[in-house]
């Protein structure tokens, strides 16, 4: 691969951010951003002939996407992406892209394989970029697996959302703080967690922007009100018409219930009308990945007249 790889503007004014500034050392095994560290990937869906379909595929290892597949027997017409890390994790100094388009009036819903894993660091960090644009009247579903960050990782993403008033987006992020049940120096033992999100109109018009950061040692993450006695966490933002978003609230009970409640989620309004946010925390992934299956159950139902197939018994 040339050396001639370069990173995208993007990633260079995430690059920048200030939370970064203590980890901008070399690793010693491949510099920074060197080329098979900067993955690329770019999703296309349209319409065509009334059918939703992956139109444009661009990818750069190691991330990979190989086809749409339409296996969701509830809704045929969907057309479905897994992406595919073939590096094995997340690494020091990695550098990925992804950028997702949806046509006026298509569907798509893109997933990960598996987990993604952000591997323990002693230089550098790792960094995401991601753009994700739906047209008029267009429906994604984004939902990766969950993000688990080993002891040491650093780990910066940046989410921008371009999305018509009428479309409907459900992205989700779900994180675990480390590998609990390894050691118990994995929870919340990475150096450095930041993930944003910012969603504006076509017109450019700014609806809101959100933003997570966690350090090590922070003693706020275990207060009561945040993650106290829960390992993972969920966010997952419905951006729907207000008719739609109302349907959706009214439908979706509060799970806070018992002693001991095996995971805890709530539903609240967004600004300027763009949505609905789901909030979940939950002893195990499993805890909270049924937590946000009950929210996009409820979504599919209100935004597209369909419904979720059987959960696969391995899950």
């Amino acid at each position: 691969m040339p050396d001639a790889i370069e990173l995208s503007d993007e990633l260079h004014r995430l690059n920048a951010a200030r939370e970064l500034s203590g980890f901008k050392s070399e690793p010693a095994q491949m510099r920074a951003a060197a080329p098979g560290k900067i993955g690329e990937l770019r999703l296309g869906f349209s319409l065509r002939d009334g059918r939703s379909i992956l139109h444009d595929l661009y990818r750069v290892a190691p991330l990979l996407v190989q086809q749409a597949l339409y296996w969701d027997e509830a809704m045929p017409e969907l057309p479905i992406c897994s992406i595919i890390s073939v590096g094995g994790g997340i690494l020091q100094g990695d550098r990925y892209k992804i950028d997702i388009t949806v046509g006026e009036g298509a569907c798509a819903h893109v997933t990960s394989q598996g987990a993604n894993r952000v591997h323990r660091m002693d230089a550098n960090y790792a960094s995401q970029h991601q753009t994700v644009t739906l047209e008029s009247g267009a429906y994604l579903e984004y939902l990766p697996e969950v993000t688990i960050l080993y002891r040491d990782a650093r780990f910066i993403s940046r989410t921008d959302i371009v999305v018509a008033e009428d479309a409907t987006l459900l992205y989700g992020e779900m994180t675990l703080a480390g590998r609990k049940h390894h050691h118990a120096d994995e929870r919340f033992g990475f150096d450095l967690l930041s993930t944003a999100v910012a969603v504006r109109r076509p017109s450019g018009r700014k609806l809101f922007t959100e933003k997570i950061l966690v350090g090590k040692g922070d003693p706020t993450v275990d207060y009561p009100a945040v993650m106290r006695g829960y390992d993972v966490f969920a966010n997952v933002l419905c951006l729907t018409p207000p008719p739609v978003a109302a349907r959706i609230k009214e439908r979706f009970e509060t799970n806070f219930s018992g002693e001991a409640p095996r995971a805890i989620s709530g539903v609240c309004r967004l600004p300027n009308d763009a949505g609905l946010m789901l909030r979940a925390v939950g002893v195990e992934t499993y805890d909270v990945r049924r937590e946000v299956r009950r929210f996009w159950r409820i979504v599919r139902e209100e935004a597209r007249g369909r419904t979720l197939p059987e959960e696969f018994l391995w899950r």
